[in-house]
């Protein structure tokens, strides 16, 4: 009888023959699905390597089954692992494991971090297409949802249709740069990335000041130049403890990010941690053009939890009640798109910002979109009683009663009362003591058709 060989797969061999089904060292312990590419880190686990880079670009560390945490400094390949699992795929002719898409892989770890759960809830009029950045906003890139909204179609509000970096024109760009960037050629990132890769500081400042200027209205470009060496050295200049360099490349990736496509490749490329901290740490302008980022990326649905999760929401909130005019605008938008999932929604209200949030109304400047995040917030009961401790009633009832704000602000004003009164007794007293049957009496008499129907149904649970 021929002796069977030794080899790094005898024992697997033998588990082949018995049954279909994969060993679980096949399986990476993230997705839980068999390995593409298996390599394994310094703490001696195994992981799909798409894996190991989406919990390393979310600074993520996993609590695996078993109670063991994983240690992602360094990462080799397992070759005998994946020649393993090649070698039972041929032999049960089951196909080979595909490389997992990296958006997919991002979702699970989002996951089981607890920062992807999101459900439907009924939301405000959306505060319309207003992005940051050097120019006006070019079309609507509004967060697009299930979410059903209990307000009628109205015109689209310009809640935020000068919000613009303060230190360029809001007017088209002079002849000399649209000549300058009309050509885009496919070796101008590759000199972009070698001027930005200087020793000179004066070099790197001129690159990002020049690619602030061509991004600025130039579609094409924003594309063609959006590379991930590009963007590797935007990231390093992002870090610049030199205010011009560190500014000018804040205002480039403001332009870059306007385009819709360029959004999760900006994310995907770790960008977001170094805009964080410079809306923590940076220069005063830098953080104007941070901000203005983080609201043009927040847009972009598969942004948001990895936004929340990075830790985004405690600067904005921070930067709410402290920036300049410009920072505060562009600041309640970003906290706009991303309440409108359901864990940002939580981290705010855990933060305790519900009394800041609702102190913001009396605030002219960010009242309106002040009242869009107050009706994300509302959308769960813990939200709701939050609002109510920090008297939201008869602050939102004091705009209707003072005619403040635009139509579009009022009927905001009369859907977030409609989400607070949702199961709520608290809400039916404190809106008698603040005599609200007589402030919606008047709305449902004389307000736009949206108000009047919303208005006509809290009456109605008030009666």
């Amino acid at each position: 009888m021929t002796k069977e060989k030794k080899g790094p797969f005898r024992g697997w061999r033998h588990l082949f023959r018995r049954t279909a089904k994969p060993p679980k060292e096949f399986f990476c312990p993230i997705s839980n699905s068999l390995m593409f590419d298996p390599a394994v880190v310094s703490s001696g686990h195994t992981f799909d390597r798409v894996c190991v880079q989406v919990c390393r670009d979310l600074d993520f560390t996993p609590t695996l089954p078993d109670g063991s945490i994983p240690n992602f400094s360094t990462v080799v390949p397992n070759l005998a692992v994946k020649a393993a699992i090649s070698d039972w795929c041929y032999r049960l002719g089951t196909k080979p494991p595909v490389e997992p898409e990296y958006s997919d892989i991002e979702s699970v770890v989002l996951s089981i971090s607890g920062s992807a759960a999101s459900t439907s809830r009924i939301r405000a009029m959306d505060p319309g297409s207003g992005l940051p950045g050097d120019l006006s906003p070019r079309n609507s890139c509004s967060s697009s949802s299930s979410e059903k909204s209990v307000i009628v179609n109205l015109s689209p509000p310009l809640l935020f249709a000068n919000s613009v970096s303060p230190s360029l024109p809001l007017s088209p760009p002079s002849s000399e740069y649209v000549s300058a960037s009309s050509s885009i050629s496919c070796s101008e990132d590759e000199n972009f990335v070698t001027r930005m890769q200087s020793l000179d500081v004066f070099e790197q400042e001129q690159a990002v000041i020049q690619l602030r200027s061509i991004t600025r209205t130039n579609e094409e470009s924003r594309a063609t130049l959006c590379t991930e060496k590009l963007l590797f050295s935007l990231k390093q200049l992002l870090n610049s403890r030199y205010a011009a360099v560190q500014s000018n490349a804040a205002a480039a990736l403001v332009n870059l990010s306007l385009e819709k496509e360029n959004k999760a490749k900006i994310r995907r490329n770790g960008l977001i941690p170094s805009l964080i901290e410079i809306m923590k740490n940076g220069f005063e302008e830098s953080r104007e053009h941070a901000v203005g980022a983080i609201f043009s990326l927040s847009i972009e649905n598969e942004n948001k939890a990895a936004m929340g999760f990075l830790g985004a929401i405690p600067p904005l909130l921070h930067l709410l009640r402290s920036g300049t005019a410009q920072i505060r605008r562009d600041a309640t938008a970003a906290l706009y798109h991303l309440t409108l999932l359901n864990a940002n929604a939580t981290r705010l209200i855990n933060l305790g910002a519900a009394g800041v949030v609702v102190g913001l109304l009396k605030d002219a400047e960010v009242a309106s979109a002040v009242v869009l995040v107050i009706c994300n917030l509302a959308g769960s009961s813990k939200g709701r009683a939050a609002l109510l401790d920090a008297n939201a009633v008869e602050c939102l009832l004091g705009i209707l009663r003072n005619g403040e704000g635009s139509e579009v602000t009022q009927v905001n004003c009369v859907a977030a009362l409609s989400l607070l009164s949702i199961e709520n007794w608290r809400f039916t007293r404190l809106a008698r003591d603040a005599a609200a049957t007589e402030v919606l009496e008047a709305v449902a008499a004389t307000g736009s058709a949206a108000a009047r129907e919303t208005a006509s149904k809290i009456l109605d649970g008030l009666r």
